[in-house]
């Protein structure tokens, strides 16, 4: 590999979709998800019956997994629990202009219990899915200038906890601002967000909420290589979250974590172009960037997983 001096690698990109290339993988993940589905209640259907039993109906509901699509992919660790969450996002085009686009967006989350950053060095992987969320919904960006992009999104959704049989209907709604800094060499983006997520759950008819700031500068390191027909390029990244309303995680042991803010650090590599899954038939799962970050703060320590821009 020969290492180069440019960077014209698209920070954050889009791709354009037809209706039939997207509809193949979506049944695809809609299959995978029943699979899944059926072979955790087989897992499960000796210790629990699918009528809820009253001891289960009084267990605290840990319906923070509805927020997994807005927390992100990785391996979250409080001071009861571990768990692993796992992110596969979707979605097309539906129209576009010089200075717009209008896109479906879609993810399917899936929660795992009791994973530990112990289970990782071992190549061990969870062994049943514990919650699932599909979150659908529609994003649209005002590119206002070359170097200002604004944005916005709604979302409502579905998550099931196989554990409790319990469910939940998520709303999320938010808005962004995307500036390009004037430093050609490095190309570092501005992310300022502002966005609310909240749940309401069938078991005991709770809800929760939060709604958090974001604000963070991903850069590059004026170096990329060639990989066969596309440029990689290295970058970094730094964040800070605040939340409004104190992010709650319950724990089955020892008090629920409520954090009020976090910090995050973390390196990605950026395509010049995305790689694509359609040789496994999922065209409209496409990566632009991968890596990992590390985020602490607020009793919380997440080592997560990236697969698309990182702020």
């Amino acid at each position: 590999m020969m290492m180069k001096q440019r960077q014209i690698i698209p920070l954050i990109g889009s791709s354009s979709f037809s209706y039939t290339r997207f509809s193949y993988p979506f049944s695809r993940v809609i299959s995978v998800t029943v699979l899944l589905i059926l072979g955790s209640n087989i897992s499960q259907a000796s210790e629990l019956s699918p009528a809820t039993s009253p001891e289960l109906i009084s267990e605290p509901d840990a319906s923070h997994y509805a927020f997994a699509n807005y927390l992100g992919s990785g391996i979250y660790r409080t001071s009861g629990q571990s768990a692993a969450v796992a992110n596969i996002p979707m979605g097309f085009e539906l129209d576009s202009a010089d200075d717009y686009e209008l896109k479906l967006r879609f993810t399917a989350s899936f929660g795992f219990f009791d994973y530990s950053f112990n289970d990782l060095p071992q190549g061990s992987f969870p062994n049943n899915v514990g919650t699932i969320t599909l979150t659908p919904g529609l994003e649209y960006h005002w590119l206002v200038d070359d170097q200002l992009t604004l944005e916005s999104y709604v979302d409502l959704g579905y998550g099931h906890n196989f554990s409790t049989y319990s469910h939940v209907g998520i709303f999320s709604t938010g808005i962004s601002a995307l500036y390009k800094l004037d430093a050609p060499l490095f190309t570092p983006v501005w992310v300022n967000r502002v966005y609310y997520a909240g749940y309401q759950s069938n078991q005991n008819d709770s809800t929760e909420g939060y709604s958090v700031f974001k604000t963070g500068i991903d850069f590059g390191v004026n170096y990329d290589w060639q990989w066969q027909d596309t440029l990689v390029a290295p970058r970094f990244f730094i964040a800070a979250h605040w939340y409004f309303d104190k992010l709650k995680f319950v724990t089955p042991v020892g008090n629920d974590v409520l954090t009020s803010y976090t910090y995050e650090i973390g390196t990605t590599l950026a395509f010049s172009k995305p790689i694509s899954f359609s040789a496994i038939g999922l065209d409209s799962v496409k990566i632009e960037h991968f890596g990992f970050s590390y985020q602490v703060g607020g009793g919380l320590k997440v080592w997560r997983l990236i697969f698309e821009f990182p702020l």
